[in-house]
């Protein structure tokens, strides 16, 4: 029963039924805590899902699981809670796995943490080469924090390595056909079958740089500000 109202997302049965457990003194094995965890992450409730963990391991001398650790890892980073996902990671027996740190890269692009996002990222690179998730993720991190060479050097290796990014196709409606149904024209990064694809990649290389342009703008605009207030010229 936790177990199903867990998959369903229904965290107030699932702690009913748990705490029924435990006032009948039936003790709660390790599949029972991942289900208890799952829907402690899906609804939020970090600090409760932090002391059942703790009690797992203390109270029942249940082993974590991958799984425990896994759960874990993505209930804190989903929070906010980066530290305490990356001591969770290092307390991993024998390291974390492959979906570990994906799940706390994510984390790391999210909420901007380029420090630990390069540490996740060095660590799925070891492990698979190949992955497309950790390049675009990496990149995207370097590129939402400015760091533009950064972000174009992890660019540059997923060519180099021969990394081929999934596809991802996006729709747009674009005029009614005769029987009044919409035509919908679809597309993806890169896509040059288009007529007018020339023209759409000029307009969008053009927004690009602009884009970069006022954000060095913007950076400019700081310093002087900066230099101008330690100097008692404005303030």
């Amino acid at each position: 029963m936790i177990s199903a109202y867990s998959r369903h997302g229904d965290y107030e049965s699932v702690m009913n039924w748990f705490n029924q457990m435990l006032s009948e003194q039936v003790e709660p094995d390790s599949i029972t805590f991942l289900s208890v965890l799952t829907a402690c992450g899906r609804k939020g409730m970090i600090d409760k899902g932090r002391e059942l963990f703790d009690s797992m391991v203390q109270d029942y001398r249940i082993e974590p699981s991958p799984e425990h650790y896994s759960c874990m890892v993505d209930m804190l980073g989903r929070a906010g809670r980066l530290e305490e996902a990356e001591e969770m990671v290092n307390q991993i027996p024998g390291g974390p796995s492959l979906s570990v740190l994906q799940s706390l890269l994510g984390s790391c692009r999210t909420y901007g943490n380029v420090e630990l996002g390069e540490k996740a990222a060095e660590g799925l690179l070891e492990m698979e080469r190949k992955e497309s998730g950790t390049y675009v993720l990496m990149a995207n991190l370097y590129a939402e924090k400015g760091q533009w060479e950064k972000a174009s050097r992890f660019k540059r290796a997923m060519r180099e390595e021969g990394v081929l990014k999934k596809i991802g196709f996006s729709w747009v409606d674009v005029d009614h056909a005769a029987d009044g149904s919409l035509a919908l024209h679809g597309f993806s990064s890169g896509d040059m079958t288009h007529p007018m694809a020339e023209e759409i990649h000029g307009v969008a290389g053009f927004v690009g740089m602009e884009m970069k342009f006022l954000k060095e703008r913007e950076v400019e605009w700081y310093e002087c500000g900066v230099m101008l207030e330690s100097v008692g010229c404005i303030g």
